[in-house]
């Protein structure tokens, strides 16, 4: 019997949405398939730090992963080795990073987990940091000539500036008319983000977007049905039939996704017609691609009420896994199973690394010259 493989699980993190990561990080845990694979834990406290979990059963009804912060625990990063536990190496074959937000969406676990010679699951550097970047994203999709939602960039710098906050507060008043949304610009979960309904809130709303990034985007609200799209893959992309978000809240906030158990309804497949859920796909894969996206995102849509016409909102690289969450919700509804899901993304982390690791890196010859 072949033996079975290490999969380190990493959760929690130095994010706002620490709290969303110990809730998906239970639903991986849960439904991964002991058959093939053996969980490993490796939680990280709101400092930062990396802590080994014990081997414990952890009840089927549990909605919230434990993190245990055991200072003779602790797990270090050795470039070109691995992770590093109570002075040995763990044994390791892939690493599934759960960790939504900064610190763990944005490029930076990615980074580390690449010096140290990791295969590990979802959207490499690039796709991570790009996607993290609202405003990034959606000048790279724009330039493709894909419809975005119209959006001014402030930063932190600028709205601290009387001088330079009196241009921009113009720029603003000249391109939109309130309802407004205002969203850090590398944050998720909707953390931060506020909907204005006139000028005379907006400042508050911009400080309170500025305490979770150094910059904020504006944009303007469309009346707009919620759409949303599950992708997988690396080269070849496979998208799912779309859901729909019916928020019961002025619109789908922090609160509504993960705390108020009657703040959303999630309907699968979303009704729309087969000609705009058609197009809701190819440009959800069409968005993947053109940000550098590989393994999995949930790509984020308005479907305007008014004039049916679609626009792209943003994408999530490590999107909810929770058992309420619309990522592997559409993927079960397009014929994907939670387990197997799971599965396919262990490969496809798997398939991205061999495939890196046969690049070459040095010019020199094996005699030793250049």
């Amino acid at each position: 019997m072949s033996k079975k493989e290490v999969i380190a699980i990493l959760y929690g993190g130095k994010s706002g949405e620490h709290e969303v990561s110990l809730r998906s990080a239970c639903s991986v845990y849960h439904h991964i398939d002991r058959s093939i694979y053996v969980p490993l834990l490796i939680g990280i406290s709101r400092d930062g730090r990396w802590y080994l979990q014990p081997e414990t059963d952890i009840p089927g009804d549990t909605e919230i992963l434990p993190l245990a912060e055991d200072e003779g625990t602790l797990v270090s990063a050795l470039p070109g080795a691995g992770l590093i536990c109570k002075g040995r190496q763990l044994d390791i074959d892939v690493v599934f990073p759960v960790l939504h937000g900064t610190n763990g969406e944005d490029g930076t676990v990615q980074g580390l987990l690449e010096i140290c010679n990791l295969p590990y699951v979802g959207a490499g550097i690039l796709g991570s940091s790009l996607s993290m970047d609202k405003a990034a994203a959606k000048e790279i999709w724009a330039a493709r000539g894909l419809p975005v939602v119209p959006f001014i960039r402030v930063d932190g710098d600028e709205f601290s500036s009387s001088n330079l906050w009196a241009e921009k507060l113009k720029q603003l008043k000249d391109s939109f008319t309130p309802p407004l949304f205002i969203k850090p610009v590398r944050a998720g979960s909707s953390v931060g983000v506020s909907r204005v309904e006139g000028w005379d809130s907006l400042n508050t709303a911009l400080e309170d977007a500025l305490r979770y990034d150094t910059a904020a985007l504006v944009e303007p609200a469309v009346n707009g049905r919620e759409i949303e799209c599950s992708v997988i893959g690396n080269f070849h992309t496979r998208s799912f039939p779309p859901g729909e978000i019916l928020p019961s809240h002025s619109f789908y906030d922090y609160e509504a996704k993960y705390i108020d158990p009657d703040g959303a309804a999630l309907l699968l497949p979303a009704d729309i017609d087969d000609g705009t859920a058609a197009e809701v796909r190819r440009i959800a894969e069409e968005a993947y691609r053109t940000a550098g996206v590989e393994g999995m995102a949930r790509v984020d849509f308005f479907v305007d009420r008014d004039r049916g016409g679609i626009f792209l909102n943003e994408i999530n690289t490590i999107p909810g896994f929770t058992s309420i969450s619309m990522f592997p919700r559409m993927c079960e509804a397009g014929g994907l199973p939670y387990s197997e899901l799971i599965r396919e993304m262990i490969e496809l982390g798997r398939e991205r690394f061999e495939k890196r690791r046969r690049c070459i890196y040095s010019i020199m010859n094996p005699g030793g010259s250049a």
